[in-house]
């Protein structure tokens, strides 16, 4: 499937498939990831740039359509949708381990301790432990969840199907409120005090209190939301429908800025903002584009592999996976 048309299906006609019950971690896989598929420097990786700091990237193998990563602070944790497996990599690419979940789950996250997965064929996500992959519980929520997010001691689950978001106590799974958002929510993300939705289907994104659930505001954004973060500041959110990115002033939610990009999925390096493009129907234009948080100018176009969807930062690196390659890529500053 090209990953070009996933959004409009999870929001036109969202099918929840039912995966397999999650089990035990996976000790007999080869470690394909400690393949360094292809190291590329910035001369022949960058497509179009006004960045100076010189990038080169390195591809691993992972398992079957990674398509959410995130980072425990040292390590690279990548979930593998059709696989039912997570793939733990060292920041230098190192592979640690695979662990069995449920197939299909959709969204992965580090709460500070222990990583998250949504399932939404199961109505359910799972927590496991950092240390070791091992599966900690698992806890109802809304119908189909999608993204999760914590705010440092509870967690929070966007139901895309349910149009509500879940409260979670992160210790133990108790679920301490379920809240009505927009339509078919499908990204969340934390500002410090408030939590953000994006409402996939009614183009606008929720703002909510973190400490009770209130509804402080509904914003409009531009056509069928995806992904969102947070720079410290402002919100920005991602457009699948639209072909843009819009950055939102975090205390009023007012428009600051629309960027004409094709955009996916969306991370904050502390500076920049970064977002995945899963490019055209021949697989061209696969990339990630880098942009000046303060005024949301392009800085940098860098290929990548094939259907780019999941991004993260590691501290000092881009991680990209790569759904339709079955590879993750890192990007490195390298001056």
């Amino acid at each position: 499937m090209n990953k070009k048309c996933v959004w409009l299906i999870l929001i036109i006609m969202p099918v929840m498939m039912i995966g397999l019950s999650a089990c035990t971690k996976i000790v007999t896989k080869t470690p394909v990831s400690t393949t360094t598929l292809g190291v590329q420097t910035a001369s022949n990786t960058i497509v179009k740039t006004t960045d100076t700091i010189p990038v080169s990237m390195t591809y691993y193998g992972v398992g079957d359509a990674p398509v959410g990563i995130c980072t425990d602070g040292t390590n690279i944790w990548v979930l593998n949708h059709d696989e039912g497996s997570i793939t733990e990599l060292t920041i230098d690419g190192s592979f640690l381990g695979t662990y069995s979940i449920s197939r299909y789950s959709e969204n992965i996250y580090f709460d500070g301790t222990n990583v998250w997965v949504t399932n939404p064929g199961q109505d359910n996500i799972t927590k496991l432990s950092a240390s070791d992959g091992s599966i900690l519980g698992q806890y109802n929520v809304g119908t189909g969840p999608q993204g999760i997010c914590s705010d440092g001691t509870n967690i929070w689950v966007a139901n895309i199907m349910s149009n509500d978001v879940t409260k979670l106590k992160a210790s133990d799974g108790t679920i301490l409120g379920t809240y009505s958002v927009g339509s078919q929510p499908l990204r969340i993300c934390f500002d410090g005090a408030n939590i953000w939705v994006t409402n996939s289907a009614s183009n606008s994104v929720t703002k909510l209190r973190a400490s009770d659930g209130k509804v402080l505001g509904t914003y409009a954004v531009g056509t069928h939301p995806g992904d969102i973060c947070f720079d410290g500041a402002n919100i920005w959110v991602t457009n699948p429908g639209s072909n843009n990115v819009i950055k939102l002033r975090a205390s009023d939610g007012a428009i600051l800025g629309t960027y004409s990009i094709a955009a996916g999925y969306i991370c904050f390096d502390g500076t920049n903002i970064w977002v995945t493009n899963p490019g055209n129907s021949d697989n061209t234009n696969d990339n990630v584009i880098k942009l000046k948080a303060s005024d949301g100018s392009v800085l940098g176009t860098y290929m990548v592999g094939l259907g780019p969807d999941g991004i993260c930062f590691d501290g000092t690196n881009i991680w990209v996976a790569n759904i339709l390659s079955n590879t993750v890529t890192k990007l490195t500053i390298t001056k």
